[in-house]
């Protein structure tokens, strides 16, 4: 038995397309489309102008791949960062955290993805060769391998440590173990096991 449509075909594709977006099932997204009709004037509208906008002119950044609406990005062409240190991340989401965090003044690498053998996802599909490139210009002096502590993102990192390892480029990588305001009890053995072997001075 087929489900009823309960509103027109402009408002069912609205309902769709939110549902793509991460976080939003078939029912936040109704909630989230009715919510916007509600307030068509405050919020539909000016919605509609921005995303129309921003498809226009957001592009990716020739050197570190974040997302911006200019070519080199505002990371890139801000002249206070050091341009001694790169923070190497999977992803532009994990740039955006970083930055969060607010914890250096440097510039970032998007590698765009990990290796995944099984996915078909090797080192020409990510943006590897742009981060050697940045590396051979002489003025990095430290990378900061950002990844997930996964298979895939330590994979990628022991492959990135391979193709510079004929440098003068100190590697560092995140330290892994317990999070701020964790609890022994409720870790697993792999996070537990990091923290004991980056143990610190007290």
């Amino acid at each position: 038995m087929s489900s009823k449509r309960i509103a027109g075909p402009e408002i069912e594709r609205l309902i769709q397309l939110l549902a793509k977006v991460p976080g939003l099932g078939p029912r936040s997204a109704r909630r989230a489309a009715l919510h916007m009709i509600k307030k068509r004037e405050q919020l539909l509208e000016p919605l509609a102008g921005a995303m129309a906008e921003a498809a226009a002119k957001v592009t990716i950044c020739s050197t570190c791949g974040n997302v911006d609406t200019a070519d080199p990005c505002s990371v890139c062409t801000d002249p206070r960062r050091e341009d001694a240190t790169i923070i190497v991340v999977e992803d532009v989401a994990d740039l955006w955290a970083l930055e969060r965090a607010a914890e250096m003044n440097v510039r970032y690498h998007v590698l765009g993805g990990t290796l995944s053998p099984l996915d078909g996802v090797g080192p020409d599909d990510l943006n590897i060769s742009g981060l050697i490139d940045r590396v051979a210009s002489g003025a990095v002096r430290e990378l900061i391998l950002a990844v997930n502590a996964t298979v895939e993102g330590q994979a990628t990192a022991h492959y990135i440590t391979a193709q510079l390892e004929d440098t003068d480029v100190k590697i560092t990588r995140l330290a892994h173990g317990v999070p701020v305001g964790g609890e022994l009890d409720y870790l697993d053995e792999g996070t537990l096991s990091a923290a004991l072997r980056a143990r610190t001075n007290f």
